[in-house]
Protein backbone atom coordinates (compact mmCIF):
# COMPACT_ATOMS: atom_id res chain seq x y z
CA UNK A 1 0.00 0.00 0.00
CA UNK A 2 1.14 3.60 -0.51
CA UNK A 3 3.34 5.22 2.12
CA UNK A 4 1.69 7.92 4.21
CA UNK A 5 4.89 9.95 4.13
CA UNK A 6 4.81 10.05 0.33
CA UNK A 7 1.30 11.48 0.37
CA UNK A 8 2.15 13.99 3.08
CA UNK A 9 5.16 15.27 1.13
CA UNK A 10 3.22 15.97 -2.09
CA UNK A 11 3.74 19.61 -2.99
CA UNK A 12 1.03 21.85 -4.49
CA UNK A 13 3.08 21.97 -7.70
CA UNK A 14 3.16 18.17 -7.89
CA UNK A 15 -0.59 17.96 -7.24
CA UNK A 16 -1.30 20.57 -9.93
CA UNK A 17 0.99 18.78 -12.37
CA UNK A 18 -0.79 15.46 -11.84
CA UNK A 19 -4.11 17.27 -12.22
CA UNK A 20 -3.01 18.69 -15.57
CA UNK A 21 -1.72 15.30 -16.71
CA UNK A 22 -5.04 13.70 -15.77
CA UNK A 23 -6.92 16.46 -17.60
CA UNK A 24 -4.90 15.83 -20.76
CA UNK A 25 -5.48 12.10 -20.48
CA UNK A 26 -9.19 12.71 -19.99
CA UNK A 27 -9.42 14.83 -23.14
CA UNK A 28 -7.39 12.25 -25.06
CA UNK A 29 -9.65 9.46 -23.81
CA UNK A 30 -12.68 11.48 -24.87
CA UNK A 31 -11.25 11.85 -28.39
CA UNK A 32 -10.52 8.12 -28.59
CA UNK A 33 -14.04 7.27 -27.43
CA UNK A 34 -15.48 9.53 -30.15
CA UNK A 35 -13.49 7.59 -32.70
CA UNK A 36 -14.12 4.08 -31.36
CA UNK A 37 -17.64 4.51 -29.93
CA UNK A 38 -19.11 7.48 -31.82
CA UNK A 39 -22.68 6.43 -31.07
CA UNK A 40 -22.03 6.74 -27.32
CA UNK A 41 -19.71 9.73 -27.15
CA UNK A 42 -22.38 12.44 -27.40
CA UNK A 43 -21.89 15.84 -28.94
CA UNK A 44 -18.42 17.37 -29.05
CA UNK A 45 -19.58 20.66 -27.56
CA UNK A 46 -17.22 23.12 -25.92
CA UNK A 47 -19.22 22.86 -22.70
CA UNK A 48 -18.78 19.09 -22.57
CA UNK A 49 -15.05 19.37 -23.17
CA UNK A 50 -14.68 21.97 -20.44
CA UNK A 51 -16.68 19.83 -18.02
CA UNK A 52 -14.59 16.74 -18.85
CA UNK A 53 -11.38 18.70 -18.40
CA UNK A 54 -12.47 20.24 -15.09
CA UNK A 55 -13.70 16.98 -13.55
CA UNK A 56 -10.66 14.94 -14.60
CA UNK A 57 -8.34 17.69 -13.36
CA UNK A 58 -10.09 17.75 -9.99
CA UNK A 59 -10.11 13.97 -9.60
CA UNK A 60 -6.47 13.61 -10.63
CA UNK A 61 -5.37 16.40 -8.30
CA UNK A 62 -7.29 14.88 -5.39
CA UNK A 63 -5.74 11.48 -6.08
CA UNK A 64 -2.28 13.08 -6.18
CA UNK A 65 -3.03 14.65 -2.79
CA UNK A 66 -4.18 11.27 -1.51
CA UNK A 67 -1.29 9.12 -2.80
CA UNK A 68 1.57 11.56 -3.24
CA UNK A 69 4.42 10.06 -5.24
CA UNK A 70 3.53 6.47 -4.32
CA UNK A 71 3.81 3.89 -7.09
CA UNK A 72 0.03 3.31 -7.01
CA UNK A 73 -0.76 6.84 -8.16
CA UNK A 74 -0.81 6.16 -11.96
CA UNK A 75 -3.27 3.30 -11.47
CA UNK A 76 -5.70 5.42 -9.47
CA UNK A 77 -5.39 8.40 -11.82
CA UNK A 78 -6.34 5.98 -14.60
CA UNK A 79 -9.47 5.08 -12.62
CA UNK A 80 -10.35 8.77 -12.31
CA UNK A 81 -9.84 9.34 -16.03
CA UNK A 82 -12.05 6.38 -16.99
CA UNK A 83 -14.72 7.20 -14.40
CA UNK A 84 -15.77 10.42 -16.16
CA UNK A 85 -16.76 8.98 -19.57
CA UNK A 86 -18.16 5.81 -17.99
CA UNK A 87 -20.48 7.82 -15.74
CA UNK A 88 -21.52 10.12 -18.59
CA UNK A 89 -22.29 7.26 -20.98
CA UNK A 90 -24.23 5.34 -18.33
CA UNK A 91 -26.35 8.37 -17.44
CA UNK A 92 -27.23 9.05 -21.08
CA UNK A 93 -27.41 5.55 -22.56
CA UNK A 94 -27.79 3.26 -19.50
CA UNK A 95 -24.79 1.34 -20.75
CA UNK A 96 -21.27 0.60 -19.51
CA UNK A 97 -19.40 -0.47 -22.67
CA UNK A 98 -17.01 -3.42 -22.54
CA UNK A 99 -14.50 -1.39 -24.57
CA UNK A 100 -14.06 0.88 -21.56
CA UNK A 101 -14.60 -1.48 -18.63
CA UNK A 102 -12.24 -4.12 -20.03
CA UNK A 103 -9.26 -1.78 -20.55
CA UNK A 104 -9.87 -0.23 -17.12
CA UNK A 105 -9.55 -3.67 -15.53
CA UNK A 106 -6.59 -4.78 -17.66
CA UNK A 107 -4.57 -1.58 -17.46
CA UNK A 108 -5.39 -1.11 -13.78
CA UNK A 109 -4.19 -4.62 -13.01
CA UNK A 110 -0.98 -4.04 -14.95
CA UNK A 111 -0.24 -0.77 -13.14
CA UNK A 112 -0.99 -2.28 -9.73
CA UNK A 113 1.24 -5.27 -10.51
CA UNK A 114 4.04 -2.78 -11.25
CA UNK A 115 3.29 -0.86 -8.04
CA UNK A 116 3.30 -4.02 -5.94
CA UNK A 117 6.68 -5.05 -7.41
CA UNK A 118 8.18 -1.61 -6.75
CA UNK A 119 7.00 -1.56 -3.14
CA UNK A 120 7.24 -5.27 -2.40
CA UNK A 121 3.53 -5.38 -1.66
CA UNK A 122 2.45 -8.69 -3.15
CA UNK A 123 -0.15 -9.10 -0.41
CA UNK A 124 -1.91 -5.91 -1.52
CA UNK A 125 -2.05 -7.22 -5.09
CA UNK A 126 -3.45 -10.59 -4.01
CA UNK A 127 -6.07 -8.83 -1.90
CA UNK A 128 -6.96 -6.59 -4.85
CA UNK A 129 -7.40 -9.62 -7.10
CA UNK A 130 -9.57 -11.29 -4.47
CA UNK A 131 -11.58 -8.08 -4.08
CA UNK A 132 -12.20 -7.99 -7.81
CA UNK A 133 -13.59 -11.52 -7.79
CA UNK A 134 -15.62 -10.98 -4.61
CA UNK A 135 -17.32 -7.79 -5.77
CA UNK A 136 -17.97 -9.23 -9.25
CA UNK A 137 -19.57 -12.39 -7.85
CA UNK A 138 -21.60 -10.37 -5.34
CA UNK A 139 -22.99 -8.06 -8.03
CA UNK A 140 -23.61 -10.99 -10.36
CA UNK A 141 -25.64 -12.71 -7.65
CA UNK A 142 -27.64 -9.54 -7.01
CA UNK A 143 -28.28 -9.02 -10.71
CA UNK A 144 -29.71 -12.54 -10.98
CA UNK A 145 -31.75 -12.66 -7.79
CA UNK A 146 -32.92 -9.17 -6.90
CA UNK A 147 -35.16 -7.06 -9.07
CA UNK A 148 -33.31 -3.85 -8.24
CA UNK A 149 -32.32 -2.95 -11.79
CA UNK A 150 -28.66 -3.98 -11.76
CA UNK A 151 -27.45 -4.76 -15.26
CA UNK A 152 -24.54 -6.81 -16.53
CA UNK A 153 -22.61 -3.61 -17.17
CA UNK A 154 -22.78 -2.86 -13.45
CA UNK A 155 -21.64 -6.42 -12.72
CA UNK A 156 -18.64 -6.04 -15.03
CA UNK A 157 -17.74 -2.64 -13.55
CA UNK A 158 -17.65 -4.27 -10.11
CA UNK A 159 -14.51 -6.20 -11.17
CA UNK A 160 -12.16 -3.21 -11.64
CA UNK A 161 -13.70 -1.36 -8.69
CA UNK A 162 -13.15 -4.40 -6.49
CA UNK A 163 -9.53 -4.52 -7.66
CA UNK A 164 -8.85 -0.88 -6.82
CA UNK A 165 -10.68 -0.98 -3.49
CA UNK A 166 -9.33 -4.35 -2.44
CA UNK A 167 -5.76 -3.29 -3.16
CA UNK A 168 -6.06 -0.64 -0.45
CA UNK A 169 -7.71 -2.89 2.15
CA UNK A 170 -10.68 -5.05 3.06
CA UNK A 171 -12.41 -2.14 4.76
CA UNK A 172 -12.14 -0.12 1.55
CA UNK A 173 -13.76 -2.96 -0.35
CA UNK A 174 -16.58 -3.28 2.17
CA UNK A 175 -17.33 0.42 2.55
CA UNK A 176 -16.96 1.09 -1.18
CA UNK A 177 -19.50 -1.60 -1.97
CA UNK A 178 -21.88 -0.49 0.80
CA UNK A 179 -21.68 3.20 -0.08
CA UNK A 180 -22.51 2.40 -3.71
CA UNK A 181 -25.90 1.05 -2.63
CA UNK A 182 -26.54 4.11 -0.47
CA UNK A 183 -25.62 6.45 -3.32
CA UNK A 184 -27.71 4.43 -5.77
CA UNK A 185 -30.70 4.59 -3.45
CA UNK A 186 -30.36 8.34 -3.05
CA UNK A 187 -30.10 8.76 -6.82
CA UNK A 188 -33.31 6.75 -7.27
CA UNK A 189 -35.14 8.90 -4.69
CA UNK A 190 -33.97 12.10 -6.40
CA UNK A 191 -35.16 10.82 -9.79
CA UNK A 192 -38.55 9.87 -8.33
CA UNK A 193 -38.94 13.35 -6.83
CA UNK A 194 -37.80 14.95 -10.07
CA UNK A 195 -40.36 12.93 -12.01
CA UNK A 196 -43.13 13.76 -9.53
CA UNK A 197 -43.44 10.32 -8.04
CA UNK A 198 -42.98 8.32 -11.25
CA UNK A 199 -40.00 6.03 -10.93
CA UNK A 200 -38.03 5.75 -14.19
CA UNK A 201 -37.79 2.31 -15.78
CA UNK A 202 -33.99 2.42 -15.71
CA UNK A 203 -31.65 4.08 -13.23
CA UNK A 204 -27.99 4.39 -14.12
CA UNK A 205 -26.17 2.65 -11.26
CA UNK A 206 -22.64 2.94 -12.64
CA UNK A 207 -22.15 6.59 -11.59
CA UNK A 208 -23.11 5.70 -8.00
CA UNK A 209 -20.62 2.83 -7.99
CA UNK A 210 -17.84 5.03 -9.36
CA UNK A 211 -18.61 7.96 -7.04
CA UNK A 212 -18.73 5.69 -3.99
CA UNK A 213 -15.52 3.91 -4.92
CA UNK A 214 -13.61 7.15 -5.51
CA UNK A 215 -14.99 8.68 -2.31
CA UNK A 216 -13.76 5.74 -0.24
CA UNK A 217 -10.39 5.75 -2.01
CA UNK A 218 -9.94 9.46 -1.30
CA UNK A 219 -11.30 9.65 2.23
CA UNK A 220 -10.57 6.34 3.95
CA UNK A 221 -6.99 6.04 5.29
Amino acid sequence: MFETAAAASASPLFIAGVGLAGMCLGLLADAVIRRVLPQLAGDASFRLKITTAAVTFALSALLAWRFGSAAELPAYVLLGVFAVPLARIDIVHHLLPNRLVGPLLGAGLGLLVFASLVQGAAGDLYRGAAGSVILFVFYFFLALTSGNGLGMGDVKLAAPLGLYLGYLGWQHLFYGGALAFVAGGLASVILVLKNRGNKPKEVAYGPSMLAAGLAIILLLP
